[in-house]
């Protein structure tokens, strides 16, 4: 199936692994001319080059901090600067932040909100205008189950997903006469290197397990049995970001293998 991406201009925010890579490299897959920053130079060269190597895609590393607003405007810049015009946002940046309400400080509030709602905001007001330049365009925001169903312990992440779904709501109602087209997608157990850096910790206060048994543990919480693959939330992006998907917008998608107790 033609997703009709073929020299778009895509841009994913933390890029340089995880989901955003997975998304990165099914975009440049499809034919789009794909932008990816993130805050460590030699991890998004490495990210970049893997995507050129398996796709044969055209890759545009940038890095930039997008808790920092200047630091947006210059990636903007170079991307404008670069192309002309941005077709897809993937507004993917950011990990995960959890802990008793009575555990977190301001400054954690700030930082998590910083990343991963002021950073959308930021992101989606600076690619508006292009889009609606040239007649439409694409924003998908990554967010998760937490932000539907907050459980114990979950803030202050679950408190910023739930609120990039509302604002995915709000922006494609927006939106939608401008044909910007605005959806989220709600991740549930994925592989990605947060999970692998956890696990680290784990083998660190002595656990035997091996990544892959420790998938597979975590996997029986799934009803599927099993942790998502990076690709199949990348696949699912770029199917949102694609003309395939022209009539689609204000949705929230869960990529979770049935995990969620919501819709």
């Amino acid at each position: 199936m033609d997703l009709g991406l073929n020299d778009k201009v895509a841009l994913v925010t933390g890029g340089s692994e995880g989901i955003g890579l997975a998304a990165a490299r099914s975009l440049a897959a499809e034919g789009a001319r794909v932008v990816i920053c993130a805050r460590r130079p030699e991890v998004l060269e490495r990210a970049a080059a893997e995507i050129r190597s398996v796709t044969g895609g055209e890759v545009f590393p940038v890095p930039a901090d997008v808790a920092v607003a200047e630091q947006l405007e210059g990636l903007f810049d170079r991307v404008i600067g670069a192309y002309g015009r941005i077709d897809v946002l993937v507004n993917n940046a950011g990990t995960s932040a959890a802990g008793h309400f009575e555990s977190v400080t301001d400054d954690a509030w700030q930082a998590d909100l910083d990343v991963k709602l002021f950073a959308a905001i930021r992101c989606s007001r600076m690619a508006i205008p292009h889009m609606k330049a040239q007649g439409g365009g694409r924003i998908i925001n990554v967010t998760n189950l937490g932000g539907k169903a907050p459980q114990a312990r979950s803030m202050p992440t679950s408190v910023s997903r739930a609120a990039g779904i509302a604002l995915t709501k709000a922006m494609s109602k927006d939106l939608a006469s401008d044909n910007i087209l605005v959806d989220t997608v709600c991740i549930g157990l994925i592989k990605s290197g947060q999970h692998e850096r956890r696990w680290e910790s784990r083998r660190g206060d002595g656990s035997s397990a091996s990544l892959d048994e420790w998938y597979v543990e975590m996997g029986q919480r799934v009803p599927l049995g099993r942790v998502g693959e990076r690709h199949e939330a990348g696949d699912v992006i770029s199917f949102l970001a694609s003309e395939r998907a022209s009539y689609v917008t204000g949705v929230a998608i869960n990529i979770d293998g049935g995990a969620s107790a919501v819709v």
